[in-house]
């Protein structure tokens, strides 16, 4: 049985979309640095797509930089979690916070890394 009994079909679909909707909001108004990798995405999108390389290459050039942004957004969470516990200072909660941040710095130097392997 559903939490939501109208929570089905397309109306979940919808409710989700909305809740989408909501994070960006929340991440581009609260996180500086998805706004950052949000404009590493507005100029390095066309720049990939006037690229003289495969369909597939200009896809898997995109898909490195969206990757940053999900990876960006999950990091934000973990952080908003730990912040929601407590504001003391906890070693479990610092070892949170600082993968998020090295999961962060490996979408961006997978990024790099394969913008340099495509345009090489």
């Amino acid at each position: 049985m559903s939490k939501n009994p109208g929570n089905t079909g397309l109306m979940r679909i919808f409710r989700a979309g909305i809740n989408s909707y909501h994070g960006f909001l929340i991440a581009f108004k609260d996180e500086a640095a998805f706004r950052q990798e949000l404009l590493i995405l507005a100029i390095f999108t066309p720049i990939a797509l006037w690229l003289d390389v495969s369909a597939l290459e200009k896809v898997i050039l995109i898909v490195a930089l969206f990757f940053i942004l999900l990876v960006e957004v999950l990091n934000s969470a973990i952080e908003a979690c730990i912040d929601r516990v407590g504001p003391e200072i906890h070693p479990q909660s610092k070892k949170a916070k600082d993968l998020g941040s090295l999961a962060v710095s490996l979408a961006l130097g997978m990024a790099a890394a394969v913008w340099l392997a495509i345009l090489l």
